[in-house]
């Protein structure tokens, strides 16, 4: 019993020092402990659990921006300057981007098919404008290499294919899913870089049975396959980050939930109004069947 009488003696004293140094009067302060949280903070509470909720659910890959969309859709209202600055507070950012060299713009033209894309990288519709490119990622088991295959209206990955090998199968497997998916009614320009993959007679062979036409960037020139290259730095950036998988099955199992079970589904687009690929499409066809 004393001993709580000196402890309560002590706390009274360091409030009163504590008081004099802010100069505030001691009543004010035990008002202030007695005065429930403000409308405004508990509203930043219940909406600090759906931005989590929504943060969470990307994967640790949204900013306040898309966090924002995500909010709107729930019939959530609120300003997304309120959002950064709670995501901010609670120290939840988007994944930022790996630096990069800068690369020259220029380079030779391919000999074996013009540019027919010269970076015009926005469609009207689907299937008219594909994009395919290679990379590789890294396991312990050595590298898994992916060829995919985009289109230019929605940026939907159509096409995917994973091997051991870089060669003309990796490509045309690729190629062969997005044919399979999409079964275009009319000609389609498939653009790529001068790889010797798509270079080879297979492929074009492939271009020439099934209505596709071929264009390839300037050698060396990334910025003519930009949207490709945009994909697979946001893979690295948001799904790889930079690890080594134990073996090329766990690769291929998380390469393949990113592309079919986030990104072609659900992860938003600052080209597609902020629309996931699929639902971007959608919405497409919604309008024109309803003119």
């Amino acid at each position: 019993m004393r001993y709580a009488f000196i402890r309560e003696q002590q706390v009274q004293h360091a409030v009163r020092t504590l008081c004099r140094m802010m100069r505030v009067h001691p009543s004010g302060y035990y008002a202030w402990l007695a005065t429930p949280q403000s409308r405004r903070r508990r509203e930043d509470e219940a909406l600090l659990g759906h931005i989590q909720h929504s943060w969470l659910e990307s994967g640790g890959v949204y900013g306040y921006r898309k966090v924002h969309t995500d909010l709107r859709e729930l019939g959530i209202s609120c300003g997304k300057h309120r959002v950064y600055r709670l995501m901010r507070t609670e120290g939840l950012r988007s994944q930022s981007g790996y630096r990069r060299r800068p690369a020259p713009r220029g380079g030779r033209p391919s000999v074996v098919a013009p540019n027919r894309l010269q970076q015009q990288f926005n469609v009207s519709e689907p299937n008219r404008v594909w994009v395919t490119d290679i990379t590789y990622i890294r396991t312990y088991e050595g590298w898994l290499y992916l060829a995919v295959v985009l289109d230019l209206f929605s940026r939907q990955v159509i096409g995917w294919s994973m091997q051991s090998r870089i060669d003309r199968e990796l490509v045309l497997d690729a190629l062969l899913m997005a044919v399979w998916r999409r079964q275009p009614k009319h000609e389609v320009i498939v653009h790529s870089d001068q790889g010797s993959q798509y270079g080879s007679h297979d492929w074009q062979a492939f271009l020439k049975a099934h209505g596709l036409v071929a264009s390839m960037s300037r050698r060396g020139n990334c910025h003519d396959n930009a949207v490709a290259e945009s994909f697979f730095q946001l893979l690295k950036r948001e799904r790889i980050r930079r690890r080594i998988y134990p073996g090329r099955d766990a690769a291929r199992q998380d390469v393949f939930e990113y592309i079919e079970m986030f990104y072609n589904p659900v992860r938003r687009h600052g080209h597609t109004d902020r629309l996931s690929p699929v639902e971007f499409e959608r919405r497409h066809t919604n309008r024109l069947e309803c003119v």
